[in-house]
């Protein structure tokens, strides 16, 4: 089914013409309007929470997930340097060189 053409208007135009009759058809018009207006509102308003609360969600999952990633950035690829003086006496930075 695609859109409504003006063959198809001015069909619907005549049959609301012939049901309602030439009084009640500019006010029925009105209140036509004023309900698409405020549907087109409600749904606008919606969208626009609906788009605030994704942004408000992705910003904190952003940000949890930025503190996830800042973790293992945060760990040295370094071996663990003993916190102990080995038993030689050499400190563990120094390279072992015999004296």
């Amino acid at each position: 089914m695609g859109p409504v053409g003006v063959p198809e208007m001015i069909i619907i135009l005549v049959i609301a013409l012939i049901v309602f009759g030439p009084r009640k058809l500019p006010e029925l018009g009105r209140s036509l309007g004023k309900s698409l207006g405020e549907f087109k509102r409600a749904s606008n308003d919606l969208r626009n929470t609906l788009d605030e609360e994704i942004r408000i969600e992705e910003k904190h999952t952003g940000t949890e997930t930025s503190s996830n990633k800042s973790e293992p950035n945060q760990k040295s690829n370094k071996p663990a340097v003993a916190t102990t003086a080995p038993a030689s006496g050499v400190h563990p930075t120094e390279p072992d060189v015999g004296t």
